[in-house]
């Protein structure tokens, strides 16, 4: 395929490093909660500007420890509608019950407004997810909103590895934030996860929860009903690697993302807006479509006829319709959450990692322009 959805690449030196720190971890025999995973977590604190970083297995296991530690069990936590089965499924592995929250069509965060009207006695937290890499001014009203009504903020920032607002890294807003390294992600580490917090509390009960629940690494002496979510060594090495790069891919996206923005606004496109004092990662470049076009449609034709694929959606169904989640949803009395649904009907994603060259961004949006006229969009121009 001449332009892919994504793109993992990993440069000589960087194979090189990760092959000798996974060959010193057979030599030592100590493959999990060893150095390497040590210095990743040190290195990922620091990066983000918390005191802890806690390396687990996942993205997922990162939230639900962090909200098995916040003991939201028998309560009540909210979440938006739009975001991965996984920030819901944490919630209800660590025992609370779902509430769905409606989502903002500018910036696809949380709608604050509506998360306010959901919030009751029995409301233990709010989780806010920075789709493809944006921390949405609305944080700052967010963070309002919880202190006001002593619900804890936490963050799910799968997407924004290095993501700031107004200089304040995503993950550090609320009393912690959880990142995943699965391999699409900004940082690609195959697998695993991290939780940050300033919280003492948290970190040292993340610690026991992700060794299975032991009170110690060396004692068969269990405290809490855990689970293995450790991270092993060979894949904090790939972690590793990838983070000392962070600030170079989060240069190669934002550079690429200007070009996309010069582009699409000549055809008169609309993508989620990014506030002048966010820095976004790019995680995703988001368009919305215009109407009467069909996603599907306009997928299979890049692809057939222009070898371009799409990258996946964020997302493409909300939660309150997966059917996993919609008896809960209906017993709530949502049916429908109209800034959610429109956002998952209503965008693509265009293919954006470092390794995309200009030419082939270029090419990305004259296909699009011209895919979407044979559709009978109407295009303001095509280069």
């Amino acid at each position: 395929m001449r332009v892919p959805p994504a793109r993992i690449q990993f440069s000589p030196e960087d194979r090189a490093t990760v092959l000798a720190q996974i060959d010193r971890a057979m030599e030592t025999g100590q493959l999990t909660l060893g150095p390497v995973g040590k210095e990743l977590e040190a290195e990922f604190a620091v990066r983000h500007n918390a005191k802890h970083a806690v390396a687990v297995s996942s993205g997922t296991s990162a939230l639900e420890i962090i909200l098995r530690a916040l003991a939201v069990d028998g309560r009540e936590v909210i979440v938006p509608a739009n975001t991965f089965f996984a920030t819901a499924a944490a919630a209800m592995h660590a025992g609370a019950t779902l509430k769905f929250a409606d989502c903002d069509p500018e910036t696809m965060a949380i709608d604050v407004q509506h998360a306010a009207s959901l919030i009751t006695s029995q409301t233990a937290a709010i989780v806010v997810v920075h789709i493809g890499g944006l921390v949405a001014p609305s944080i700052e009203a967010l963070q309002g909103l919880c202190r006001d009504h002593d619900v804890h903020l936490v963050e799910d920032a799968a997407h924004a590895h290095g993501s700031s607002f107004r200089g304040r890294s995503a993950g550090t807003f609320g009393i912690a934030g959880s990142f995943s390294f699965y391999p699409t992600k900004v940082i690609a580490g195959g697998e695993g996860g991290m939780i940050i917090t300033d919280d003492d509390m948290i970190a040292d009960e993340a610690r026991i929860y992700r060794d299975q629940g032991k009170g110690s690494f060396l004692a068969n002496f269990h405290t809490r009903l855990g689970h293995n979510w450790r991270m092993s060594e060979p894949h904090a090495a790939i972690v590793l690697a990838q983070l000392r790069r962070l600030d170079e891919f989060i240069d190669a996206r934002q550079a690429l993302a200007r070009r996309y923005d010069a582009a699409l606004a000549e055809i008169g496109l609309r993508t989620v807006h990014v506030a002048a004092n966010a820095n976004c990662n790019y995680y995703k470049y988001i368009v919305f479509l215009p109407d009467g076009v069909e996603r599907t449609e306009l997928k299979q034709l890049l692809r057939d006829e222009f070898d371009i694929g799409l990258s996946g959606e964020v997302y493409d169904t909300p939660l309150h319709h997966q059917p996993v989640f919609a008896p809960m949803a209906e017993a709530q009395g949502i049916v429908n959450l109209a800034g959610a649904e429109w956002l998952c009907a209503r965008h693509i994603c265009l293919p954006l990692y470092p390794s995309l060259s200009e030419i082939d961004a270029d090419y990305v949006v004259a296909s699009l322009a011209t895919a979407l006229s044979r559709l009978g969009a109407e295009i303001v121009s095509i280069r």
